[in-house]
């Protein structure tokens, strides 16, 4: 990483999640590209997910940090906030971005939309109305 024209925070970020990473989280950069992260997140236990790993790649543009990272599952997954192409409603990663913000804090959020799906927001609107009406059938279908 040393030598690399990257911006110092997206260095110590990288250090940190490599260091010190958040429980059912990994996050490596590409050897190519210091912005691109392989992410696997775990499936959080007691939720519909539980035993699954889920890959998801983030992007760092090079407005960041006043832009928000851009992530997509690449693992398919039957979430009411995921689309079919692994792009995630996640407020963090739209308006309410904020410099202030992490990828750690990203990849947080996003374990946490695992834990409890928000159908009242979502990107699937046929995932979001089966989830509302039968979610026990929609958490078996996932």
């Amino acid at each position: 990483m040393a030598g690399s024209n990257l911006p110092r925070r997206i260095i110590k970020e990288t250090q940190r999640l490599l260091s010190e990473p958040a429980p059912g989280i990994s996050a490596s950069p590409s050897e190519d590209n210091m912005r691109y992260f392989n992410v696997m997140i775990l499936g959080p236990t007691q939720s519909p997910y539980e035993g699954g790993v889920f890959k998801l790649e983030l992007f760092l543009p090079e407005e960041y940090p006043m832009a928000a990272p851009k992530v997509r599952f690449l693992t398919k997954i039957y979430h009411p906030n995921i689309d079919k192409l692994g792009r995630i409603c996640l407020d963090i990663l739209k308006d309410k971005w904020s410099p202030a913000l992490q990828i750690r804090t990203v990849l947080l959020s996003i374990q946490a939309l695992l834990s409890a799906p928000n159908p009242d927001d979502p990107l699937s609107d046929n995932i979001a109305k089966h989830w509302k009406t039968n979610e026990a059938e929609a958490v078996e279908t996932g």
